[in-house]
């Protein structure tokens, strides 16, 4: 068993045939590749739509028992009206992903920039009434909450008190970009820019890193969450770690770059299965 979780934003990328899955692969037969060298995936699809049951019947066929499928809240739930209001509609939807179990390790809460600390009453009432059986994890986006101020110290004390996990997100290298592609601009003005924070509340730190293009470009921001990332394995805790790219193409390769470095902190860890289109590594 791998002693940390490592995956991308999704599975269903089509420009890793090539890379990650052969050239002809179909596109239902991405998710099995992708578990075959990954342990984890973000849930992002779940935020936009829910998934209908029969595409849960078949995730839950094909993914591994101890994969870890981290589905986001959707966001009528997490971003329209009152999250109290929303109770009965998440207890919904965690219903209807029943049929994965224990895959999904955490659920992800992720709220929108305008949710502050005048509603952080609002937040703890939704956590205490939300009935998860394998965890929770919160990522906010509200400037106050990295200001290393009273109202982070409260939104901490809030989450680790009732045993949820806050998602470290981390976007430096994205920014250091300076690049005009499409796809660098369009990263940019989605993501957040907010400074990073090494939070472990539980045994499940959860970790975002929005990467540059240029894998090596990477390689400055990602140290210091290889030296946590290995320290927190050490103190037996089990992080899950998620690389993103600005258009995706490369976040598996990026994962890979990660994992590859991770062996120097740890060297028992075993290198990651090869992927099914045996071009990956010639991007590291």
């Amino acid at each position: 068993m791998r002693p940390y979780f490592l995956g991308c934003p999704s599975w269903s990328e089509q420009a890793w045939r090539g890379a990650l899955y052969p050239a002809g692969l179909a596109s239902r037969e991405f998710l099995p590749a992708y578990c075959r060298v990954f342990n984890a995936v973000e849930g992002n699809t779940t935020f936009y739509a829910r998934p209908a049951a029969t595409t849960l019947a078949r995730w839950a066929q094909v993914m591994p028992e101890d994969f870890h499928f981290c589905a986001k809240l959707p966001r009528d739930i997490s971003h329209e009206g009152d999250l109290r209001d929303n109770l009965g509609a998440a207890g919904d939807f965690l219903a209807l992903l029943a049929p994965l179990g224990a895959r999904v390790s955490p659920l992800w809460l992720q709220l929108p920039a305008s949710f502050g600390p005048p509603r952080l009453a609002e937040l703890a009432i939704f956590l205490d009434g939300l009935s998860v059986a394998h965890g929770l994890a919160v990522e906010v986006r509200h400037p106050a909450f990295f200001a290393r101020g009273d109202e982070e110290k409260m939104l901490n004390h809030l989450l680790r008190d009732r045993g949820v996990e806050r998602i470290c997100l981390d976007s430096r290298a994205l920014f250091s970009c300076t690049a005009r592609d499409p796809a660098v601009l369009h990263a940019q003005s989605q993501k957040p820019r907010v400074p990073p924070r090494p939070a472990a509340f539980t045994q499940f730190p959860q970790v975002r890193f929005i990467g540059h293009p240029e894998l090596a470009a990477n390689d400055p921001f990602l140290a210091p969450w290889l030296d946590k990332v290995a320290t927190w394995i050490e103190e037996g805790r089990r992080p899950h770690v998620f690389l993103h790219t600005p258009d995706n193409h490369h976040a598996p390769d990026l994962a890979r770059r990660f994992h590859e470095q991770l062996t120097t902190r740890l060297p028992g860890l075993p290198p990651l299965p090869e992927g099914g289109g045996g071009e990956q590594l010639g991007l590291l």
